[in-house]
């Protein structure tokens, strides 16, 4: 994954071959918010996770929650959580080797996947959402550039034989954005792929 800016991040993952550089954003702080603040309002509806299981997500396997250390990248940058996805809206085909699907969903007050932090009461808190769309779909749909949200293209995304780790998740090569909830000083932070308000430190299982 990516930034759009030419972030310390994004010059990192370019460095190591894991995705392109976009070009310059072209959303003003402002609207950045604005639109940040029309997603969160829209999934407020699944704060209590219960909720989101129940409207058909699941808590990806194996329910891991994921930071910036764990993948081999500086812990300064923080953390993504734990993803809840929604197989229906990803339009799944297959999990092996890899898994693979049909989607090219796009829409934030519906996104495909939530993200969730785990708090030291063993509840889980919405933090924030991601869509993602498989390569060969939206290619097939006839996009050549990646989706953008709020004059951000979404990163891309496609394992890097070069490292031990899975830079895609385990998911076939894709474009994907992530959108955080917790405020910044430039709410286009908290579209970059990893957020610093995001901890896995209270997370129980997979240690």
């Amino acid at each position: 994954m990516i930034s759009k800016h030419v972030y310390a991040i994004g010059a990192a993952f370019a460095a190591v071959g894991l995705a392109t550089l976009a070009a310059p954003n072209s959303a003003t702080a402002h609207d950045v918010a604005a639109e940040i603040g029309k997603v969160r309002l829209a999934t407020a509806k699944y704060n209590d996770v219960k909720d989101a299981l129940a409207a058909g997500y699941v808590l990806a396997p194996p329910g891991d929650c994921v930071t910036a250390a764990k993948e081999g990248l500086p812990p300064a940058w923080g953390g993504m959580g734990i993803h809840s996805i929604n197989p229906k809206m990803l339009m799944i085909t297959g999990a092996e080797p890899k898994v693979s699907g049909e989607s090219t969903h796009t829409d934030f007050l519906n996104p495909a996947i939530l993200l969730y932090e785990p708090r030291a009461d063993g509840t889980l808190k919405l933090v924030g959402v991601e869509n993602l769309v498989f390569l060969n779909a939206w290619h097939a749909a006839g996009n050549a550039a990646p989706p953008s949200f709020a004059g951000r293209s979404y990163d891309t995304m496609a394992d890097y034989a070069g490292t031990e780790a899975d830079e895609a998740h385990h998911f076939e090569p894709h474009h994907d954005q992530h959108i955080y909830f917790a405020k910044s000083a430039n709410p286009r932070d908290q579209l970059n792929p990893f957020n610093t308000s995001v901890t896995c430190e209270h997370f129980k299982g997979n240690k």
